[in-house]
């Protein structure tokens, strides 16, 4: 499923956790599946945390950046910002209501949830970057039709 929203496949960065908790690898997992779903593209955290300056110099440039924590430590969070990477759009699991523990069998539902949070977190920031139509010099997203 490719959005069609201004060309947001490889427009979009996912950045996410990874870790050893079942909201860790639900961050993860929602990365992969919307990356396969053609919903931006996953990124690696690692290179980022690493301060490789191809993978911070990526993080910077690409148009739209969406980081996912698996819980309120905030990892990928602090990751950018010890890059120096602005975050504006942040999921947080725990904050959807996904209990934090051990169990790494995933369910389809929460996956699902977190992905359905992502594009969310999307949309919003997305329908703030579109220029009112009443605007003078407003330019058209996408189409050129206005």
């Amino acid at each position: 499923m490719s959005e069609s929203a201004c060309g947001v496949n490889g427009q979009i960065m996912i950045l996410s956790c990874s870790g050893g908790s079942n909201v860790g690898q639900l961050s993860n997992q929602a990365a992969v599946e919307l990356t396969k779903e053609g919903f931006g593209k996953m990124f690696c955290l690692a290179g980022v945390g690493a301060h490789l300056s191809g993978f911070v110099k990526s993080a910077k440039d690409v148009p739209t950046l969406i980081a996912i924590d698996g819980c309120s430590v905030g990892c990928t969070k602090a990751i950018l910002d010890h890059s120096q990477i602005p975050v504006k759009n942040h999921v947080v699991i725990t904050d959807l209501g996904i209990e934090k523990n051990k169990d790494l069998n995933l369910k389809e539902l929460e996956i699902n949830e977190v992905k359905k949070a992502v594009k969310q977190v999307y949309a919003k920031d997305a329908a703030s970057k579109i220029p009112h139509p009443n605007m003078i010099g407003a330019g058209c997203c996408c189409s050129g039709k206005c």
